[in-house]
């Protein structure tokens, strides 16, 4: 029997890649729905049907190459290094339809699809006067970035040693024994909690297309709206309620979806993240209310109490859906306040952005632990423990150690972001607001970035945002790979 040449390293890199690009390739075809609704807007398929089919012929001929070799595995760090290309080429192929229309640059249609396909709400369009082909394609960016394209191809395609590639994209957690069948599990959740919001915003009287289009953007996180004035152009209790409700469904954890579609309840209110939401909730909401009220910007106390909830939600499951006209005209401890929480974030393996619940929560206990152990006598020792879903599970000096180190990189990137956002004439706060809604992926602004930001300033909010999704050491571990490889050995074929 004939032995068959094993695929490894760069080469299975490159096979998993055209793969990708199939795939990838048939999510930009799917905006052509849209023309059974919107037949007038014909004339931007083809802005679509090339960028996609040329991305599924090269898919198919890179996949064709290397037919028949059987797979091997992935060196250690190459992992990292596939997300990191799969990302940018869905970028970059992504950017195409926005390029074709003459209307962006290279530099603004690749910030709007790395918006996008990142979760964040930041955008140079102007979706008034955006077609609907492209609010759509805009969304379905939301869509498939929300879960991450190593899940869509995890759920694809029956892979075993593909499957490892599921936690390098940031999916931490397990919900089922097999990670296909979680990573099928969440995509359930995912397009479930999609599909009821979008019946829920209709029967509060939004059209089918506004529906669609926002229940996507809530539940990714991902904050970009059809109207130019977010939620607040409805004006209307109900779709905020909604809203509320899906941002906060998209910002939880997965398996604790899973724990509750189990009916455990107590374990999912158990769980630490939740805890610290509710901790939050009764430091910040006060804080916003009264802010909100000694301001006299509210009229009533109604007002006070609809802007107050829905901005909350919104920073702190890094959305970016807004019923305030103007960012600016908040109070000074509004904003900041809303800082604080797109920096916090929603909670691990969803699909939200920022430092992450989990990881603050792991800080501040961290602190205590350290303390208390100032008080011991010499060479005690003592087992933490933190509850997660449930259930107290050990903590060990190496996770708080990498989780102390995660929190310094995060910093340290916001405040270079923050640095060069200054350098073009921004105050430090709006700089700092900014950024920190890039890199949090989250999409409120004060006005920095738009159709007339300068290039630097959408490239550094490309990069953060790229960085905030792929949460850091990906890029890092993906960067020292293909580096040491090239230095040590030039091994990149």
């Amino acid at each position: 029997m004939e032995n068959k040449q094993i695929l490894a390293g760069y080469g299975l890199i490159l096979k998993y890649i055209g793969v990708f690009m199939i795939i990838f390739g048939i999510i930009m075809l799917l905006p052509l729905t849209m023309l059974i609704l919107y037949p007038q807007e014909y004339p931007e398929a083809a802005n679509f049907v090339l960028p996609g089919t040329i991305s599924i012929f090269i898919g198919y001929a890179i996949t064709l190459f290397f037919r028949g070799r059987e797979k091997g595995k992935l060196a250690r760090h190459q992992d990292a290094v596939l997300v990191l290309a799969i990302w940018i080429v869905a970028i970059l192929i992504g950017a195409i339809p926005f390029l074709m229309t003459g209307n962006l640059t290279f530099t603004q249609s690749v910030f709007e699809v790395t918006s996008g396909v990142s979760t964040t709400g930041l955008s140079v369009l102007d979706a008034n006067n955006t077609l609907h082909i492209y609010l759509f394609y805009r969304s379905l960016l939301l869509f498939f970035g929300g879960v991450g394209f190593i899940l869509i191809m995890t759920t694809a395609v029956n892979d075993r040693y593909g499957m490892r590639l599921f936690n390098a994209e940031g999916h931490n957690d397990r919900i089922m024994a097999n990670l296909i069948k979680s990573a099928r599990m969440i995509l359930l959740f995912y397009t479930g909690f999609i599909a009821l919001g979008t019946i829920a915003y209709v029967l509060c009287g939004v059209a089918f297309f506004d529906a669609i289009n926002h229940s996507i953007a809530a539940v990714s996180t991902g904050g970009f709206s059809t109207r130019t004035s977010s939620i607040g152009y409805f004006n209307n209790v109900g779709v905020e309620i909604i809203s509320i409700i899906l941002m906060f469904l998209g910002a939880t954890n997965f398996m604790v979806h899973m724990i509750i579609f189990r009916g455990k309840i107590k374990k999912a209110y158990l769980h630490s993240e939740l805890k610290l939401i509710g901790i939050l909730a009764l430091i910040f909401l006060p804080i916003l209310f009264f802010s909100l009220m000694f301001s006299g910007l509210t009229p009533t106390i109604g007002n006070a109490i609809r802007t107050t909830l829905f901005q909350f939600s919104s920073a702190l499951t890094t959305t970016g859906f807004q019923t305030v006209a103007t960012i600016t005209e908040l109070p000074k401890v509004f904003i900041a306040s809303l800082i604080i929480l797109m920096i916090i974030g929603g909670g691990l393996g969803s699909t939200a952005g920022g430092i992450k619940q989990y990881r603050i929560t792991l800080a501040l206990k961290s602190m205590y632990w350290n303390f208390k152990e100032q008080l011991y006598p010499k060479n005690t020792i003592d087992a933490h423990f933190i509850n997660r879903y449930g259930k107290k599970e050990l903590v060990t000096a190496n996770e708080i150690k990498y989780n102390y180190g995660f929190l310094g990189a995060y910093l340290t990137v916001l405040v270079v972001g923050t640095t060069i956002f200054t350098a073009f004439g921004n105050s430090i706060e709006a700089s700092l607001f900014e950024f920190a809604s890039a890199l949090s992926t989250v999409g409120l602004s004060v006005g920095i970035i738009g159709y007339n930001a300068h290039p630097v300033i959408l490239w550094t909010a490309t990069f953060g945002m790229i960085l905030g999704r792929l949460e850091f050491y990906v890029v890092l571990l993906a960067i020292y790979r293909i580096g040491a490889d090239t230095i040590n050995k030039g091994a990149l074929v």
